[in-house]
């Protein structure tokens, strides 16, 4: 078996071994954790994504912006699905409140006049994130209002999903500016980062949708509550 990426890292060494390294330590690879190394990678792609298919069946996926690394199988059976490293949302609500992100991150790219391919990220009030899951979790459960209230969606679904997605690199929090003393949650400024382009929120939307739909016909309103808590995947 020939690989490519052999004749790169004589050449390189170092390089290609810091990539390596860097494509397995997280998620998402940004341009902004290291333009050189990023650029690198680019140049040489086809050369990475052979040695990860060949040797891992992984696939190398980028854009301009940003590369990850995607299995399509795991071969440690063994190791269940809530044990596994990968980021993995299995309640209802949380899974809901990732697919509304999406929609919102989506939208708001168009209202502020923006595109993925920008230089600078989309900004965004946690604040403005709520009203938006807020009014969607209530467009999908209009029978519930009364569970779904802002206070619900704030505290119980999407503040604790917010480390999550720090931790994945989906956004990250940014730094208030100096001489701003304190600051109401609602009012902390999150960065979208670019791993959610690699999602497509419409997939996940009709997902999502036809397993509430599901749901919902064939549980009362009590038992719904229940399976919530209990956690099932979507």
């Amino acid at each position: 078996m020939e690989l490519r990426l052999l004749e790169i890292i004589k050449k390189s060494p170092d390089k290609v071994k810091a990539i390596l390294n860097i494509l397995l330590e997280s998620p998402y690879f940004y341009v902004d954790d290291s333009e050189e190394y990023f650029r690198f990678l680019n140049r040489y792609k086809n050369e990475f994504g052979e040695f990860f298919k060949q040797m891992y069946d992984w696939e190398l996926i980028m854009d301009s912006k940003c590369a990850r690394l995607y299995k399509n199988k795991w071969y440690n059976e063994k190791i269940k699905l809530g044990d596994r490293q990968q980021f993995n949302f299995r309640r209802r609500d949380e899974c809901i409140a990732f697919m509304c992100l999406l929609k919102f991150y989506e939208e708001q790219l168009v209202e502020n006049n923006m595109t993925a391919e920008d230089k600078e990220n989309l900004k965004f009030e946690f604040g403005d994130l709520l009203q938006y899951c807020h009014k969607k979790f209530n467009e999908l459960f209009p029978d519930n209002n009364n569970l779904y209230s802002e206070e619900y969606i704030r505290a119980k679904v999407l503040r604790p999903i917010m480390p999550e997605l720090i931790k994945f690199r989906f956004i990250q929090l940014c730094k208030p500016d100096s001489g701003v003393s304190s600051l109401k949650f609602d009012q902390y400024i999150y960065e979208a980062l670019p791993a959610l382009n690699h999602y497509n929120a419409s997939r996940l939307n009709d997902a999502v949708y036809t397993d509430i739909e599901d749901e919902v016909s064939e549980q009362t309103d009590e038992s719904v509550y229940e399976s919530e808590e209990e956690g099932n995947e979507v």
